[in-house]
């Protein structure tokens, strides 16, 4: 069996470092992941293996850097002015978001920073490392044609509030 675009598809998953063993996120236990086949929602080559799958399948999916978050990219780490991050109490490691040139969501990671400047990682934090997903296949089912209009697993309805919430 393969599934086709536009399905609703239920994840538990358990992501590790190939390389080390580390466990970097995890959903088991919790709310599965929920997203919409072939809309790009994650990673080509998990999505490829899990399109592979039937409902209560497991799978181990190895993932190499280039093909998941991608390469370091040493052009994504910046120097940047301290003055641009008036208000925020800075430390190393931590995260923060902004709004990119196109405004999308930008997540940087501050590597170092002194009186003048601030040393910012705009690689994602997966950058660079091979993967290793552990996946069970809970659930699938058609998108209905909210869910692939809007790319929202349960969204798209609109109450009027302006939030999608389907309160009405």
């Amino acid at each position: 069996m393969s599934i086709g675009d536009n399905k609703v598809v239920s994840l538990e998953y358990e992501l590790k470092d190939a390389n080390t063993g580390e466990v970097l996120d995890s959903n088991v236990g919790k709310e599965p992941l929920e997203y919409i086949s072939g809309k790009g929602q994650i990673i080509p080559g998990l999505e490829s293996k899990v399109n592979e799958l039937n409902v209560g399948d497991k799978a181990d999916v190895s993932i190499l850097a280039k093909d998941g978050y991608g390469e370091i990219n040493t052009d994504a780490v910046q120097t940047l002015p301290k003055e641009q991050f008036a208000g925020i109490e800075l430390e190393e490691g931590m995260v923060l978001y902004g709004q990119g040139e196109d405004g999308n969501t930008v997540q940087v990671v501050v590597k170092s920073f002194d009186d003048e400047n601030v040393n910012v990682d705009f690689n994602h934090p997966l950058a660079g490392k091979d993967l290793m997903f552990s996946v069970s296949l809970l659930g699938l089912r058609d998108a209905t044609s909210n869910e692939i209009s809007s790319g929202v697993v349960g969204g798209g309805e609109s109450c009027g509030c302006g939030t999608g919430c389907g309160c009405d």
